[in-house]
């Protein structure tokens, strides 16, 4: 019995339910690992039947998909290999001519039944390699953000505050991530629960940010603070801290 209630609790965390897993595996299995444009478009056509396309997708091999019937994908967006997306409820969605480079992961992991928990990429946008994108809490990316590798876009965190209790036994708090639209995420950079970071921002490599970005700034440093505010004077010598 207990290995069923393993295997139960592992199907659960796959799909919606075990036939839904079943059926998404099938496809997986018969056309997640066909190569070159051959393999893309076989996906383009096939993938329709577990998730939802407006448009033509372009779907590399390696690429993981689980509660696909929550995964959303505009026109012509495309997913790089061993790309890794995670759509329990409230799903993934990534708007028209959005690219997400290989190795990111896209993981809601709703398994607490939090509603406000999804994730949401606008249009035109660019996930960079190896990027991690944890929807607990929601994060909604806008239109035309570029992230560099190794991103961390995190919307949960732990409670910690009783020194008498192990943390895992404390909860979590899961407020939400909101990137405006025109953002500049430099490599290595981390944007935690509960930060909101405004219009035309850029964010440094390696900046850790705690508190919300106002519109039009540059911030960098651990925690993030603000270097300066863009106002349209042509400047050079701040350049190299931003590693896209």
């Amino acid at each position: 019995m207990k290995s069923l209630d393993t295997i139960m609790l592992y199907l659960k965390r796959q799909a919606s339910n075990p036939l839904r897993y079943v059926w998404e595996q099938f496809w997986l299995f018969l056309f997640g690992w066909i190569p070159t444009v051959v393999g893309i478009g076989l996906r383009a056509i096939v993938y329709r039947l577990m998730l939802r396309m407006d448009g033509m997708a372009a779907i590399e091999n390696g690429v993981r998909l689980r509660f696909a019937s929550n995964i959303r994908l505009g026109q012509r967006v495309y997913l790089d290999q061993n790309v890794y997306v995670h759509a329990c409820p409230n799903g993934v969605s990534i708007g028209d001519d959005t690219i997400v480079m290989q190795g990111s992961i896209l993981h809601v992991y709703n398994f607490r039944g939090m509603a406000q928990s999804a994730i949401r990429i606008g249009k035109n946008s660019l996930i960079g390699e190896y990027n991690v994108i944890r929807g607990q809490g929601g994060v909604t990316i806008g239109d035309r953000v570029y992230t560099s590798p190794f991103v961390q876009i995190v919307s949960v965190n732990h409670v910690f505050d009783d020194p008498n209790r192990p943390f895992i036994d404390q909860g979590i708090t899961a407020e939400g991530i909101i990137i405006e639209d025109d953002v500049w995420i430099g490599s290595g950079a981390v944007i935690t629960d509960g930060v909101r970071v405004g219009k035309g921002a850029v964010v440094a490599g390696g900046a850790v940010v705690t508190k919300d970005v106002e519109p039009h700034t540059i911030v960098g440093g651990v925690p993030a603070k603000v270097i300066r505010t863009i106002t349209g004077e042509k400047t050079t010598g701040d350049r190299v801290i931003y590693h896209l």
